[in-house]
C-alpha cells in the first residue's frame, strides 16, 4: 500500500500564481526525463522536443462560468459552484455549509438551495445563457483574488470547443495558435479528445493509503479511431504525447478497458471514467507528458509519479520550488519524457 503522506511537499505560498504568465507561451517550462535529469526552458520552446512522426493529443473541453455568488434570504453572500445536473432536474453545487433557502443573484435571477447539495432555478432565461451571462469563472480556491474579466479568456485553452467543464484542463492554457501551427509545421500529429473536468479531478485526497481514494465519475468522448491510430504511430517510432492529466485518464481508461462506454453509432467513443492512475500502474499509450505543477497528495500528482517515478517528481519539485517556478493552475509547465 502507497502511503498518501509520501506524496507531499512544502510549497512557500508565494510561489502558487495568482495569474498566468503575461504571454501563454513565455511559462517556464522544466523538462524531466526518465533517468530524473531536467532541462529548464520555456513552454515556446515545446517544439524543439517534438520529433516528426509524433502524436499530440489535446482536450478540447470548455469552461463554464459556473461560479455564481449570491445573497441567502438574510442578506448573508454564499458562493456556489454548479457541478452537473441530477436525476430530478435540479443542479447539483459545491457550497459551503448546508444552507436552505432561496438564493438571490444581481442579475435579476434567483435559485432554491437545498441543504448547499443542489438548487433549482427560477428563470425564464435559456440556463446556458443565464450562466455565460452572470456566472464567474471558477478559479480553485487557492487562487485568492476574485475572478476577473480577464479570466474569461486566460482560464480557457484557446482550442476549447466543447462546454462542460468547472475547471481548465491546465496543461493547455499554455498554447498559442502559432505554436500549434509551429508543431504542425514540424509534422507532428495534433488529435483531440473532450473529457469534461469535474469534482473526480480535483476532490481532495483524505484517504491514509492511496489505493483507498475512490474519484468521481467525469464524461468523455473521443473518435473511435484515437485507439488504433495511437498504435499505428508507436508502431511507425513515433510517440504519444499527451497534454494533461485529463487527457491521460480519458484515453488511459479506454486503452486498459475500464472506462463505461455508451452505445453509438457516428464513430465517436463516449463514456464515463472514474479511472484513478497511480503508481504500479502500466501506461498503456503514452510516451510523453504534458503537465503543470500539482497539489501535495493530489490525484495528478499520483498520475505524473505513476508515469516518471514519485522520487523523480518530488526531487523536480523541489528542483523548481528553488528556480522559483510559479506551481498549480495558473503556474508553469512540465515535460515529462
Amino acid at each position: 500500500m502507497l502511503n498518501t503522506s509520501d506524496f507531499n511537499y512544502d510549497l512557500p505560498a508565494e510561489l502558487i500564481a495568482m495569474r498566468p504568465a503575461e504571454k501563454r507561451q513565455r511559462a517556464r517550462l522544466m523538462v524531466l526525463k526518465r533517468d530524473g535529469s531536467t532541462v529548464q526552458s520555456v513552454f515556446e520552446n515545446l517544439p524543439e522536443y517534438l520529433n516528426s512522426g509524433d502524436m499530440l493529443i489535446l482536450n478540447e473541453t470548455k469552461v463554464v462560468p459556473a461560479r455564481l455568488i449570491g445573497k441567502t434570504q438574510g442578506g448573508k453572500p454564499l458562493d456556489i459552484l454548479i457541478t452537473g445536473k441530477t436525476a430530478e432536474g435540479r443542479h447539483s453545487i459545491l457550497s459551503r455549509g448546508k444552507y436552505s433557502g432561496i438564493l438571490y443573484f444581481d442579475g435579476g435571477f434567483s435559485c432554491r438551495v437545498y441543504e448547499g447539495k443542489e438548487a433549482e432555478f427560477q428563470s425564464s432565461e435559456n440556463f446556458t445563457k443565464l450562466i455565460f451571462k452572470n456566472g464567474l469563472m471558477p478559479l480553485p480556491p487557492y487562487i485568492t483574488r476574485h475572478p476577473e474579466d480577464s479570466d474569461k479568456e486566460r482560464y480557457q485553452c484557446v482550442y476549447a470547443k466543447y462546454e462542460g467543464s468547472i475547471a481548465a484542463p491546465t496543461a493547455g492554457l499554455h498554447f498559442t495558435e502559432d505554436l500549434l501551427a509551429q508543431i504542425k509545421t514540424k509534422g507532428v500529429t495534433i488529435r483531440a479528445v473532450t473529457h469534461h473536468v469535474g469534482t473526480g479531478t480535483f476532490r481532495p485526497v483524505k484517504t491514509k493509503f492511496v489505493e483507498e481514494h475512490r474519484m468521481d465519475e467525469e464524461r468523455f468522448e473521443m473518435n473511435s479511431s484515437l485507439v488504433h491510430d495511437i498504435a499505428s504511430v508507436r508502431a511507425n517510432g513515433g510517440r504519444v504525447i499527451y497534454v494533461g492529466t485529463t487527457v491521460t485518464r480519458a484515453v488511459e481508461s479506454v486503452l486498459s478497458g475500464v472506462a463505461v462506454i455508451d452505445d453509438s453509432t457516428d464513430g465517436k467513443l463516449r463514456g464515463r471514467t472514474s479511472f484513478f492512475i497511480y503508481p504500479g500502474y502500466v501506461f498503456k499509450g503514452a510516451d510523453a507528458i504534458i503537465t503543470n505543477f500539482h497539489l501535495p497528495r493530489s490525484t495528478p500528482l499520483f498520475l505524473v509519479s505513476a508515469f516518471i517515478g514519485r522520487d523523480n517528481v518530488l526531487s523536480a519539485y523541489k528542483e523548481a520550488i528553488k528556480g522559483g517556478y510559479r506551481f498549480f493552475s495558473y503556474g508553469d509547465a512540465m515535460l515529462l519524457i
